[in-house]
């Protein structure tokens, strides 16, 4: 009897422990929802402005770089440098200003304004 008590007070609490874990790891459902339309200018965007000098980017014309860590799978992270919290928000800010985020990072800002951070967010994210 003692078992079984033990384990209905257990469970619950094992339950909502489970669900908080899965939260954490499950991707920020954001990026799904975000228009096709919105993850190809994301994708767009990335050659333009050249990120693949540095990183390996899958699905973007000559993104081959081996300085910065390869982008594929990015949307399965669940930090962004080892430090952020990865997510639509974060990601967006960390593109256009990384040193605000984690200082002294040698991931540079390249000038890419907020709109254009979002729609490369949307891209990234949607990489699994």
């Amino acid at each position: 009897m003692v078992a079984v008590s033990s384990y209905r007070a257990v469970c619950p609490f094992a339950l909502l422990a489970l669900a908080v874990l899965a939260g954490g790891c499950t991707p920020d459902e954001q990026h799904l929802r975000a228009p096709s339309a919105q993850r190809e200018r994301g994708r767009l965007l990335l050659a333009q402005y050249q990120c693949g000098s540095c990183h390996t980017i899958p699905d973007v014309q000559a993104a081959r770089g081996r300085t910065g860590p390869t982008l594929a799978a990015f949307g399965r992270r669940s930090y962004i440098a080892g430090h952020v919290p990865n997510g639509p928000e974060h990601l967006a800010r960390w593109i256009v200003a990384p040193a605000a985020l984690v200082p002294g990072t040698t991931m540079p800002a390249m000038g890419v304004s907020p709109e254009d951070a979002r729609d490369i967010a949307a891209f990234l994210l949607a990489l699994e």
